[in-house]
């Protein structure tokens, strides 16, 4: 979102992120861009569930009128169907964005079948596979793109580190879907065959504790790291000689296109809605193994770290994604589209 936001930005577009929940910053945005909680305050929050949700619904519709936006461009699950909802009846233009597996995006048969009739009300659709295509019925697929994430520009255009070293790293939030047990149980398994390895991991979040006492289980507390989440990710990452994603499912991981620019190896579960088969062709610019399978992530980590050929034209092989996914190329497809609705 914050990168699409600032391409349109500078490109005098007025944009505006409308988010509901107060956290705290995770991406930083140039100051012109206006960021705008759709959350009501809690003393308008004090009645039955429904009558809440009616607060949040006209919450959100009121901003729409206020700010009267030519498009919105919804991000994942119920926004998606709050964007179209609370903008029936108004020009305003709705485009719905599904950034994973439309299944667990959508938990549940009411919810599946909510998201299908409801998205046939939206103006745009964009999809991120053909797998999260294949979802829908043909209503939603006619209106439907499927748009790729654009590589955040401090990614393009740098060389790869010459010193690599006894590093394997990973980045994301740490949560149940990131299944980073997974990842430290299979260097774990691989720990003793390569003293010299370490394994970073970062990133924030609920599942910090856990995994931090899995570490100590494992004894290797001086060998696996978790820094929290870092802005500088680009300099943290290229001088590993392996990155891994592990996650249950995924959209189009921008963590895996950010790791290819920089010419890293990278090793991925080839998880739902098929993002990471999406970028990597399984022994030519990547590796892919199931998901959950800690015993395969462990041979995957072998397969590279014994084979300095295949290491480099992994690296090699990875870094064309520079040219497939620019910044340049991606943003000018998103703002066709959004111009097309």
């Amino acid at each position: 979102m914050v990168n699409l936001a600032e391409y349109l930005n500078e490109k005098k577009y007025d944009v505006i992120l409308v988010t509901q929940y107060k956290r705290e910053n995770e991406y930083e945005t140039p100051p012109e861009l206006r960021r705008i909680y759709s959350e009501p305050d809690e003393s308008q929050l004090q009645g039955s569930r429904f009558k809440n949700f009616c607060v949040r619904f006209m919450t959100l519709r009121n901003i729409w009128k206020a700010y009267k936006p030519d498009v919105v461009l919804a991000f994942l699950g119920k926004n998606n169907l709050m964007a179209i909802a609370t903008s029936a009846f108004l020009p305003t233009k709705v485009a719905v964005s599904v950034r994973g597996e439309p299944t667990m995006e959508y938990e549940g048969r009411l919810m599946q079948l909510l998201a299908r009739l409801v998205f046939r009300f939206a103006d745009g659709v964009v999809l991120q596979t053909e797998r999260a295509r294949a979802f829908f019925p043909r209503a939603v697929r006619r209106k439907s793109a499927i748009l790729p994430n654009p590589l955040n520009p401090q990614f393009i255009g740098r060389e790869p580190c010459a010193d690599r070293e006894n590093l394997i790293v990973a980045a994301g939030r740490l949560d149940e879907n990131k299944n980073h047990a997974m990842l430290i149980h299979a260097f774990a398994k691989i720990a003793d065959e390569y003293p010299l390895m370490r394994l970073v991991i970062y990133g924030e979040g609920e599942l910090r504790p856990r995994l931090e006492a899995l570490v100590e289980e494992k004894g290797l507390s001086g060998r696996i790291e978790m820094p929290g989440s870092v802005s500088d990710v680009a300099d943290r990452i290229c001088k590993a000689r392996i990155f891994t994603l592990t996650s249950n499912t995924e959209g189009m991981p921008n963590a895996i296109m950010e790791a290819m620019a920089l010419g890293i190896p990278v090793i991925a579960t080839d998880c739902p809605c098929g993002g990471p088969a999406e970028l990597i062709q399984d022994g030519v610019n990547g590796l892919l193994v199931p998901v959950g399978d800690a015993f395969a992530l462990a041979d995957a980590f072998r397969r590279i770290l014994e084979d300095e050929d295949f290491e480099r034209k992994l690296g090699e092989e990875a870094r064309e994604i520079t040219e497939k996914l620019s910044p340049d190329k991606v943003n000018k497809r998103w703002e066709s589209y959004l111009n097309q609705l």
